[in-house]
């Protein structure tokens, strides 16, 4: 039980960031943007949240440097892809490219690490939650381990992940006035045109809220998770939830499934390290590392296939006249 308990617990930890990142793909592609920038948001958003928690020693000033930061490449790519109806993936993968070679170059110029940031106090990082009455149902059978041990003991990104960025998505996006322009620019974005929806305007808002959404996945990645930057600590994340989004169908709750899939993959082959199985004897790290992006691999290409993509994402839209 207790076992079962810490490989949950370490499921939700790891999923938090996949999922904050799917929900900002989920903006982008419904609108009709292809986003494969999604990891060098957050890499960007964890550089620059550590830097301003480092040098103010405020975690919550740390979060909105990394929103900002994260938003000024959510900008960019819309300026790219929805302004000038530029190529999409390039625009992507122009992004990733600019994160990975900018945050080491600044972190280097600015702290003379390596290219990572120095650690953080333990005043500047987000730190757990203990919740009410935890300590006292902590000797409950069953309840007791359950409340102490999986659900209490998270940082407040975790429940503002779960309990509130999660089910206000789902909301905005099939309840909302916007969810549904969202919706309806992604599929047909000359008959939203036609509506007197513009499509630009409802773009740009998508990104914006993608930029918000890879902030916070960023910011959790370098504030709380590792209490600082490292170089390239995003290490496929991205690729990931972008690979959760297809998997779920371009649907949060689904997405959101596909990410705890994937979590649960990789705090499994966290313990399965070092571990000396019968017959087998000990794995090798290398192999046992790459079992959550075989297990990608392989649900991508059992599903991919039945998935429906918004049927105008990656195409420019260009206003009829």
């Amino acid at each position: 039980m207790e076992q079962l308990i810490s490989l949950l617990d370490s499921t939700i930890r790891v999923s938090t960031p996949l999922i904050l990142a799917a929900l900002a793909g989920l903006f982008s592609e419904r609108s009709g943007v292809v986003d494969i920038g999604l990891e060098g948001k957050m890499l960007t958003a964890a550089f620059a949240s550590a830097s301003v928690a480092y040098l103010t020693g405020n975690p919550w000033l740390g979060l909105m440097a990394g929103m900002a930061a994260s938003m000024v490449l959510s900008m960019l790519h819309a300026l790219v892809s929805v302004t000038y109806n530029g190529n999409q993936l390039i625009s992507g993968m122009a992004v990733n490219t600019i994160a990975s070679g900018i945050t080491p170059v600044l972190a280097l110029a600015w702290f003379q690490q390596g290219g990572n940031t120095p650690p953080l106090d333990d005043s500047a990082r987000f730190q757990e939650l203990t919740l009410p009455f935890a300590d006292r149902l902590s000797d409950v059978p069953v309840i007791g381990p359950i409340y102490s041990n999986l659900i209490s003991g998270h940082c407040i990104l975790v429940y503002l992940t779960f309990l509130l960025v999660l089910p206000l998505v789902t909301w905005v996006v099939y309840r909302s006035r916007f969810g549904l322009r969202l919706r309806a620019v992604g599929e047909n974005p000359h008959a939203a045109d036609t509506a007197g929806i513009s499509v630009a305007r409802v773009r740009y808002l998508a990104l914006m809220c993608n930029g918000l959404l890879c902030g916070m996945a960023g910011t959790f990645l370098s504030v709380y998770q590792t209490g600082s930057f490292i170089k390239e600590m995003t290490a496929g994340k991205g690729f990931l939830a972008l690979a959760a989004l297809i998997f779920g169908k371009w649907r949060p709750v689904y997405a959101v499934l596909g990410c705890l899939l994937f979590a649960f993959a990789d705090a499994v082959q966290i313990r399965l390290e070092g571990v000396s199985l019968p017959l087998i004897g000990e794995i090798p790290s290398q192999f046992i590392q790459v079992i959550p992006y075989v297990l990608t691999v392989l649900l991508l290409a059992g599903f991919v296939g039945k998935a429906v993509a918004p049927k105008a994402i990656g195409i420019p839209f260009v206003k009829s006249r």
